[in-house]
């Protein structure tokens, strides 16, 4: 029963804030190229760097047993562009894809879906072989502390002082002089607090960051050495419903769960929750951009949480050089899909017209 309940609520709490708060990393990625703005790539940070200084505290009293395994260079390059890619297609990430599931978007379920199948038929199905032969070339240690004989919480440190560098550098630009029009709470009390007042991404990350430390020892309570996961929870979910292993259902697949259900609670009080049925494009790209997700996660042995938010914490290099290639997959994508086309649009409007 603790693994059902625990896995709920803690993911009940993330999908919650992040619905609330419009946490997306996807958007984070895609805003460092085309608007060149980085504020949810700091925010990205400081929940990092809260996650590591709480681990680095667990540690020391031995409730959390950091955990480090090889892995290969070429298949976690190589898989986190591909997630990259298929982030920008399916509007979200894997996080994201699960709490926008929630507030109704038909999009999301698209992706979601061939989110979990790719995973499942990558990591369990035909492309297995696949995946072995990647995971068998080009293997090296991920415990960065221990390759570089720097001490674990030096890595912190560092990380925490470029984190504080960055943060300051953001809150002391100048703002906008325009104005930016209020409207009238439509909520009071508890309920505008929660449902209602917006936050910055800054706060979101130090809850987001708060929720991913307390996932690590929740999830070793029940037998599972890791903090939050998405991408194998999901494709376990799926098999699950396929052939009804119930060995399947562990702490993860309760997380993700919680995720979706934490997003509808959020959305259903927010009255932000509404069927949305996308065009035909979005429909092709909400599949796509899943099955790119699900294989490339499953390459790159992690998705923007499990990799870019969690094995970075560790101070894993799998995970940080996930996060730098799936950036980059980011912005290739998002160069044929935004920036290529507004080009177009300026060269069209400069075009002097003919009689």
């Amino acid at each position: 029963m603790w693994l059902i309940i625990s896995g709920l609520l803690v993911g009940g709490m993330l999908g919650f804030v992040m619905q609330r708060t419009r946490f997306c990393l996807t958007g984070g990625f895609r805003d460092m190229y085309v608007q060149k703005n980085n504020k949810m790539f700091y925010a990205l940070l400081i929940a990092i760097t809260i996650q590591g200084i709480g681990l680095w505290i667990l540690s020391l009293f031995n409730i959390v047993q950091l955990p480090y395994e090889s892995f290969s260079v070429i298949g976690t390059i190589i898989g986190s562009f591909v997630f990259g890619i298929g982030i920008i297609l399916a509007g979200g990430c894997a996080t994201g894809t699960w709490y926008r599931a929630g507030e109704g978007l038909i999009g999301s379920w698209i992706a979601l879906g061939m989110y979990a199948l790719f995973a499942a038929i990558t990591k369990a199905g035909v492309l297995k072989p696949f995946l072995d032969k990647m995971n068998s070339v080009t293997v090296v240690n991920s415990n960065v502390s221990q390759v570089t004989g720097i001490p674990y919480w030096l890595l912190i440190l560092v990380l925490g002082l470029i984190t504080l560098f960055c943060v300051r550098k953001e809150l002391t630009k100048p703002k906008p002089k325009f104005a930016v029009p209020t409207l009238k709470p439509k909520f009071t009390g508890v309920r505008h607090l929660f449902f209602e007042k917006k936050y910055h991404p800054f706060m979101a990350a130090v809850a987001i960051g708060l929720i991913a430390l307390i996932a690590w020892p929740v999830s070793i309570s029940t037998g599972r050495n890791y903090g939050l996961g998405i991408t194998t929870p999901s494709a376990h979910l799926l098999q699950f419903l396929v052939n009804g292993d119930t060995k399947l259902l562990d702490w993860g697949v309760y997380l993700v769960l919680g995720i979706f259900i934490g997003s509808y609670i959020a959305a259903r009080g927010s009255r932000e929750f509404k069927w949305r049925l996308p065009d035909k494009i979005t429909i092709r790209n909400s599949a796509i951009g899943g099955a790119f997700m699900g294989i490339g996660a499953s390459l790159a042995g992690g998705c923007s949480i499990g990799n870019g938010l969690v094995s970075t914490a560790t101070m894993n290099a799998q995970g940080w050089l996930s996060l730098l290639f799936m950036i980059l997959g980011t912005w290739f994508m998002s160069y044929f899909l935004f920036v290529k086309p507004m080009r177009q649009n300026k060269k069209v409007s400069v075009k002097p017209q003919t009689a």
